[in-house]
């Protein structure tokens, strides 16, 4: 890019210094060729520039749609206006449009200049169409009318436009355009078209023609007839076509100027009359130009003169030979000064006409890239400021999040062991009451009882069944709510310490406590009373064993029975009178006992029996079962921290994605400032010197 606007402004340098290479080039004319190469070189150099600035500095979603849109809308206005004038520029020459009435020469002239019979000429009406001769890189000359695009011989422009011919298909506003070979005629191979036209004097179509084919004219040549004063309908024209354009640029020819060797007495006073009447047309009447300048663009010439000595010259002959009248000399170095003055005058005035506004276009293309790239760069430091401050604040939020959850963490496990403590702690005291109440839940139960071992098997499993259904049921009803309650305590604790970490996607999927835990007791009675064995068989309670060992304990009860302690052998010093007494008592109360052992008592024993066994064993689990019931509940509410956590590392990860979303989001503006800022500078220095250089010159 930069390479490219260098090239711009070196085309410029050139195209400024154009003047200097006029000394060395003999035709002014090329200082009209120099300005459009280098100012279509500059235009493309504008458009690759224009380019890249298009594709590189305002195609980003980071600027905003809004932006975008703006810059886009304005950069494609400029792309357009830079396409136009491209198109325009290679379609740009200079442009002379020959008037006159009839039969004064312009035809003549335009031969002269030609040095060649192109045109029809003659006496009498003989152009009826507008004719445009301009250069061709080939050999052939050839012509096309605006019907067709189909090339004619050159040789039938006498058949299209010579008025005598009358060729219906072309009226006097038709334009036949003849291409004539730049090898064969100089002043045609530096981008000049010139104009035949019909006499003003035979259309009242001036208005058309003017629109047509003289808005773009860059110097207007009214050729007069020197044997006639200066016409009001030649005037009329030039009034027509100086409300249509500001300040045309005109010369005037006054032809046939031979005429005057006649009277050789009055020439001086013809020639003066003639040149206040034009002056007076152009610096009074039109105000095209001032008194000073008038005299310059009035030439006193002989056109067929001219033509006859330049095509002798051609073919070899002495320019001055045949019969050319006295002061031919004069008149030919007239005609050459007017092609010297208006190739200079008409070269500096299409660079101008043709140039200049496009010039001032581009500079003002280039002030709206600068706007642009202006207006880039500030939106993009704005947006840059607000990612900076959104990354800080999102950074800030991570770390926040990060050291509360790993306090929170910390807390939360605290309370859940002093709960699960305290869980402990409750079952354990409620399970122990409920042990010593063991005898009354055992007196609850009622069932068909008999002793009979498929009875008692079913009555025990029922038993069992019932102690461990009223013993949970009463641990439910001492623990259960409030060790849930507390449980729910606990986890909206840990949402409430969460919520504040999560983002608001993440705060929309939180879920509420769970209403779905209830805390187990299983106290596995049927396995702890497995190895219940009950004695239901008749003990009299006055027998010698249950005496011995009711006295002296079971250890001691066996050794006496087995007749190993002598302190016990009592009896033997008993006389045995009061041992028949007793035994008679005894006798009858062994009777009497053993009369009244019945299923009652029986079942009375067995749940006495099973009361002794059952609360033995269930002492032994008190602290695993309490401990069961702490880790059914450390368990609900760790997994229910867990999923807490996992929102957590969810809304984390949003944070850091969101982090490193915005620290590409500025680079990328980081970029674009930079490219922007580049591209400006550039912009700014083709800008400065179009403008030092074109619009200020």
């Amino acid at each position: 890019v930069c390479v490219c606007l260098h090239c711009v402004c070196v085309c410029v340098f050139v195209c400024v210094c154009s003047g200097v290479m006029d000394a060395v080039d003999p035709s002014p004319l090329r200082r009209f060729v120099v300005a459009k190469r280098s100012i279509t070189s500059t235009f493309d150099q504008l458009a690759v520039f224009f380019s890249c600035v298009s594709s590189e500095a305002w195609r980003s979603d980071d600027l905003g749609q809004v932006a975008v849109e703006e810059q886009s809308l304005e950069m494609q206005s400029c792309a357009t206006i830079l396409s136009t004038i491209r198109e325009v520029l290679l379609r740009r020459h200079m442009k002379v449009a020959f008037f006159g009435r009839t039969s004064n020469g312009k035809s003549t002239v335009i031969n002269a200049m030609l040095r060649d019979r192109v045109l029809p000429s003659g006496i009498g009406h003989t152009t009826n169409c507008f004719l445009s001769v301009e250069g061709t890189d080939g050999d052939e000359a050839y012509l096309t009318t605006e019907a067709s695009n189909e090339r004619r011989s050159v040789a039938t422009v006498n058949q299209l436009a010579h008025a005598l011919h009358m060729d219906p298909t072309l009226d006097s506003g038709s334009l036949v355009k003849v291409f004539w070979p730049k090898s064969r005629c100089a002043v045609l191979r530096d981008d000049l078209v010139l104009m035949d036209s019909p006499g003003t004097d035979v259309t009242l179509e001036l208005d058309s023609w003017i629109d047509k084919f003289c808005l773009d004219a860059d110097v207007f040549v009214l050729v007069g007839n020197a044997e006639s004063t200066l016409m009001n309908t030649e005037k009329l024209f030039f009034h027509k076509v100086s409300e249509r354009i500001s300040k045309p640029n005109i010369f005037i020819l006054h032809n046939r100027w031979d005429a005057s060797v006649t009277e050789p007495e009055y020439i001086d006073q013809v020639r003066r009359q003639h040149l206040d009447r034009c002056v007076s047309f152009l610096a009074d009447e039109l105000k095209v130009v001032s008194l000073d300048e008038a005299a310059g663009r009035i030439f006193f010439i002989s056109a067929k003169e001219v033509l006859s000595s330049r095509m002798q010259r051609a073919q070899g002959m002495p320019e001055t030979g045949g019969a050319l009248a006295e002061g031919f000399q004069d008149r030919l170095r007239e005609f050459q000064r007017f092609e010297r003055t208006f190739e200079e005058f008409i070269s500096q005035s299409a660079v101008k006409t043709k140039f200049e506004q496009h010039t001032v276009r581009a500079w003002q293309i280039t002030e709206a890239i600068r706007g642009v790239m202006d207006a880039i760069n500030i939106t993009s430091a704005d947006r840059k400021i607000c990612c900076l401050e959104e990354r800080e604040e999102q950074r800030d939020r991570l770390d926040f999040v990060r050291g509360q959850i790993n306090r929170l963490t910390d807390s939360i496990r605290e309370r859940i062991k002093a709960l699960t403590d305290d869980v402990t702690a409750k079952v354990a005291s409620a399970l122990a009451d409920q042990i010593r109440s063991l005898p009354v839940l055992v007196e609850e139960f009622r069932a068909d009882f008999s002793p009979t071992p498929e009875t008692l098997l079913l009555y025990k499993t029922k038993l069992q069944q019932h102690v461990e259904e009223r013993l949970v049921g009463c641990l439910a009803h001492r623990c259960s709510t409030s060790i849930l309650r507390d449980i729910r305590d606990a986890q909206r604790h840990m949402i409430d310490g969460v919520r504040p970490l999560l983002s608001q996607t993440v705060q929309e999927q939180l879920f509420a406590p769970s209403t779905s835990f209830d805390l187990t007791y299983d106290l596995g009675l049927a396995a702890l009373c497995a190895d219940f064995q009950e004695n239901i068989e008749f003990q009299f309670s006055l027998g010698w064993t249950a005496l011995v060992t009711r006295f002296i304990g079971a250890t001691n009860a066996k050794r006496a029975l087995s007749g190993s302690d002598p302190r016990l052998q009592v009896w033997r010093s008993v006389g045995w009178r009061l041992i028949a007494l007793s035994l008679s008592l005894y006798g009858l109360l062994y009777l009497y006992e053993k009369l009244t052992w019945t299923n009652a008592n029986r079942e009375r024993a067995l749940k006495q029996q099973f009361v002794e066994h059952a609360a033995q064993r269930l002492r032994a689990v008190v602290p695993v079962t309490s401990s069961a019931c702490s880790q059914q509940v450390h368990k609900e509410l760790m997994s229910t921290f867990i999923r807490l956590t996992q929102r957590v590392d969810l809304s984390e990860a949003e944070l850091e994605g969101n982090v490193r979303q915005l620290s590409l989001r500025i680079q990328r503006l980081e970029n674009i400032q930079r490219r922007s800022k580049a591209f400006r500078s550039e912009v700014t220095l083709t800008h400065n010197r179009l403008e030092t250089k074109w619009v200020m010159r």
